[in-house]
């Protein structure tokens, strides 16, 4: 049985623009929101119009007043002596980093974000950071602003689109994912004592010149997130309801993050000892 079988058996009825627009509606999501978009359209189930219904549908809710971001991660724009799934071989890495296309904000895809994030990048009005690995994408009244001058070093960190988004008090909406998800707890990780150092590569455009540039991130630990936010979930208001067939929550990312930062401190204190 293919996987649109499976998603249509599980469906009791067709998910439209108007009914996630209503789910929206009823989860909390108003006009004038910024809000950071986690989401598996599958989750949703069975949409007349796919992923086109869904973004359509959050721009009914949120409105040009306010902004709408989701990451656009491109993960491939790597150095292969990172890859592990699958590795390739070690005599292949400099011809790799010689002639990998560079990081292009229209052409470069998205890797692992899902076809809502695809289909939300080609959209008009829709603008993408320069980080080449870990981009974000927005549309409404301040995409420019929480955009612009994304570091390439640390780069989910204090001079990325997330300390932007944290700033402006922006919420995080999640569509049938879970707190693995949570982009924005990569913030938190920058903000506590214990980090490890690593040095990254990527193919960019510098003056028009095609370069190998190498910058410096922090190890990051995925693996936690699903602790951070069964925890959170007894310290701030997480809204839970459902969009379509989508288990889904909407919280505010400042009160999330700050919570993150006590939990790992929390986590590494513990495991110190």
């Amino acid at each position: 049985m293919s996987k649109e079988q499976i998603i249509i058996e599980h469906t009791q009825e067709p998910r439209t623009r108007e009914t996630i627009k209503k789910d929206l509606i009823n989860m909390g999501v108003k006009e004038g929101m910024t809000i950071l978009v986690h989401s598996s359209l599958s989750e949703i189930g069975w949409t007349s119009g796919g992923a086109v219904s869904v973004v359509q549908a959050l721009m009914d809710v949120v409105t040009e007043k306010g902004t709408i971001v989701m990451p656009s991660q491109s993960p491939v724009l790597s150095d292969p002596s990172e890859w592990v799934n699958p590795p390739v071989p070690e005599e292949w890495w400099q011809t790799i980093r010689d002639t990998m296309p560079a990081y292009d904000p229209v052409i470069t895809p998205t890797s692992g974000m899902g076809s809502i994030v695809e289909l939300f990048k080609t959209f008009p009005g829709v603008k993408r950071s320069g980080h080449p690995a870990l981009s974000f994408i927005a549309w409404g009244e301040r995409p420019g602003a929480i955009l612009a001058d994304h570091s390439l070093h640390n780069g989910l960190g204090e001079c990325s689109p997330l300390r932007k988004l944290y700033d402006e008090d922006a919420h995080i909406l999640f569509i049938g994912t879970g707190y693995d998800t949570a982009t924005a707890f990569h913030l938190a990780e920058y903000r506590i004592p214990k980090q490890t150092k690593v040095r990254k590569g990527a193919p960019v455009m510098v003056q028009g010149e095609r370069i190998w540039k190498v910058y410096e991130d922090i190890v990051f630990r995925e693996e936690l997130f699903e602790g951070i936010g069964n925890s959170l979930e007894n310290h701030i208001s997480v809204t839970k309801g459902w969009i379509g067939s989508a288990e889904s929550k909407l919280f505010p990312m400042k009160p999330g993050v700050d919570f993150a930062v006590r939990w790992l401190h929390s986590y590494d204190q513990k495991y110190e000892e």
